[in-house]
């Protein structure tokens, strides 16, 4: 296949046209991209990416009984993983019964970075700190004027050395964003500070700036949440299927032992947590890789990736789940009003503040996480998800009604895997 030019400007019939003539495959990819267009509001999906043929299903599902801050929530989730919602749920009604889920906002800050050159004395730009602050602020005071007054803007403005590049400065800016996740606003007004910091070293009669870029950081360390449950140990009854809640405490404080020491296993752990954050993430419209660098970042601060959670079980008896990361959401700007279903999530969360958001998707994260290790430490992680995924699996099968109804019956009490399905039908 050649080089294609202007693949842009061709119409959607000719970008379907191009591949279906020039990609060896069996689908007839007109008719699978017209089925899955929308009938009344195809115009606005297509603005939200570009060279845009269909829409891409994924399902949108609910977890209700999130007892969260003393509040009772229905969780919008959209997943394509069996299982996640279920197990939310489920986490969620147990832990209703014992105070629910707790959170506490750190802070909200968000991070931008001016990066330049400079050949200059360290220390006339340390001095100089404080006023080349008062000089920037105002330089973007039109841009950051209706964030003011919503109480955000910059906060702060720090000038650090990169040592391990010659004469290389970021400009840290520090912002609050109210209820917007602030991208598009703090990449304005870093953009906007170029010329006057390079005009203010002009003015002093000092070496020039060679400004090399302007960008957000999605490393909000300050941005954090965390979100705990508690319950005595006698009452994990519920989850210690085979086990005393006392055995069962040990065995899962032991495996988030594990998850914090061991790298290959707090990977996996932790995209538990981000199973359910993910998924309310995506359902309000808001930026999940964002969310997911960062909390990546933030489990590797010393050195070592380890899990975002920990487990305590005191000497009086009392078991403590806790999860603390980084969450940058917004609830107003960007999808979160304009994708019909982030805008009906927000009606479902009750039009949540960025910070109740930020509660709400920890909560999510911290119940998926507690199903997960609970499963693998009793009955183990595939035997709820294979059931869950069953019909996934008799789908791809293409089973009739009837082949759903006894297949599903024969595996009520055994073990499911796609070769036993297939045997099964066989028969």
């Amino acid at each position: 296949m050649k080089i294609v030019r202007g693949f842009s400007k061709l119409s959607r019939a000719e970008k379907i046209e191009y591949i279906q003539n020039n990609v060896p495959m069996v689908a007839d990819l007109a008719r699978v991209a017209n089925h899955y267009r929308h009938e009344t509001n195809q115009a606005l999906f297509d603005d939200f990416s570009e060279n845009t043929l269909s829409n891409f299903y994924l399902p949108y599902g609910v977890a209700p009984n999130f007892l969260i801050d003393g509040r009772m929530h229905v969780l919008p989730m959209v997943t394509e993983e069996s299982s996640v919602v279920a197990a939310a749920a489920r986490s969620a009604s147990f832990w209703a019964k014992h105070g629910g889920f707790k959170t506490t906002i750190h802070d909200s800050i968000k991070i931008g970075h001016l990066w330049f050159q400079w050949s200059g004395d360290a220390k006339i730009l340390h001095d100089l700190t404080s006023e080349l602050q008062i000089y920037l602020v105002a330089s973007v005071k039109e841009i950051t004027q209706s964030m003011d007054g919503r109480g955000g803007g910059i906060v702060d403005i720090q000038f650090i050395q990169q040592p391990e590049l010659t004469n290389v400065w970021q400009m840290q800016v520090s912002f609050k964003t109210a209820d917007s996740m602030g991208a598009n606003f703090i990449n304005t007004c870093l953009e906007a500070m170029k010329e006057p910091l390079a005009n203010y070293f002009d003015e002093q009669n000092l070496p020039t700036v060679d400004i090399i870029m302007a960008i957000l950081s999605n490393y909000t360390p300050d941005c954090l949440v965390t979100c705990e449950v508690s319950c005595e140990v006698e009452e994990l009854a519920p989850y210690s299927t085979g086990l005393s809640p006392q055995d069962f405490a040990i065995r899962f404080q032991l495996a988030m032992d594990i998850a914090y020491h061991n790298t290959h296993r707090a990977v996996t752990h932790n995209k538990g947590i981000y199973n359910g954050i993910d998924a309310v993430v995506l359902a309000t419209g808001n930026d999940f890789r964002a969310v997911e660098a960062a909390g990546h970042a933030f489990a590797s601060r010393d050195g070592q990736y380890r899990s975002l959670s920990t487990c305590e079980i005191s000497d009086e008896g009392e078991f403590k789940l806790s999860l603390t990361l980084p969450l940058t959401l917004g609830t107003v700007g960007g999808l979160t009003r304009l994708h019909p279903l982030a805008a009906l999530s927000m009606e479902i969360l009750e039009n949540p503040s960025a910070e109740k958001l930020m509660s709400i998707a920890a909560a999510a994260g911290l119940a998926n996480n507690f199903s997960a290790v609970a499963s693998l430490v009793t009955t183990g992680i595939q035997k709820g998800h294979m059931k869950l995924h069953l019909s996934n699996i008799l789908t791809s099968f293409n089973a009739t009604p009837e082949e759903r109804e006894r297949t599903e019956a024969y595996f009520s009490d055994k073990t499911v895997s796609i070769q036993k399905v297939r045997e099964f039908l066989n028969r």
